[in-house]
């Protein structure tokens, strides 16, 4: 028996590369889903199990909207939030804006909150949640300064303005949690799925 085509419901170049690593063969189409308007219904609370919640829907909503235009595949939709004291973060829009957050997370634990999905003929089969705790130790601003100089604005492709396999690991002091889930794609449950779908070789 064939098996349906899997289709990654994201333009995130690390989430494909992770997916290709791993050695799974897919398709990469973006969903183009109005994340704002999302986000809009969770903005009364920002509580962590909220902010799971929210990332779940997020990556559902893409997920099915990939799969609506796609037959038998099998859509994977992925999305991550970050929060810090309280507040969520997005990808920021300027270096400018880069510079505040790194700012208001240093010194303090920050949660990045990854949501999967996989949705299949108009419905979601399977979704999975997971959360990363990484505290910032209290760097100097003169650090700061270095590390966007380095970085440049590779800073604005991360929610939390940061690569780990990169400079951005100087930035840490401590860090709970799997190294997928903090990549944005937590990894090992998805795989486990796949392997009870047939898509992977058990």
């Amino acid at each position: 028996m064939s098996r349906p085509p899997f289709i990654l419901a994201s333009a995130s170049a690390v989430r494909a590369e992770l997916l290709s690593g791993a050695g799974i063969s897919f398709e990469a189409k973006d969903s183009r889903v109005d994340e704002d308007a999302l986000k809009e219904r969770f903005a009364g609370s920002n509580s962590d199990d909220d902010t799971d919640a929210l990332a779940l829907e997020l990556a559902s909503a893409k997920a099915l909207a990939v799969a609506a235009a796609n037959g038998d595949a099998l859509v994977l939709g992925a999305d991550q939030i970050l929060s810090c004291n309280g507040r969520r973060y997005d990808k920021p829009k300027s270096m400018a804006e880069a510079r505040a957050n790194l700012s208001a997370f240093r010194g303090h634990p920050h949660i990045l909150h990854s949501g999967l999905a996989l949705a299949a003929k108009g419905e979601v089969v399977w979704r999975h949640n997971a959360r990363a705790t990484l505290t910032m130790r209290d760097f100097s601003d003169a650090f700061l300064d270095a590390y966007l100089a380095e970085a440049g604005e590779k800073v604005m492709k991360s929610v939390g303005c940061y690569q780990l396999e990169g400079p951005g690991v100087q930035l840490f002091e401590k860090i709970d949690g799997d190294y997928f889930t903090i990549l944005g794609l937590p990894l090992l449950p998805l795989l486990d799925e796949l392997r009870k779908r047939g898509l992977v070789t058990a």
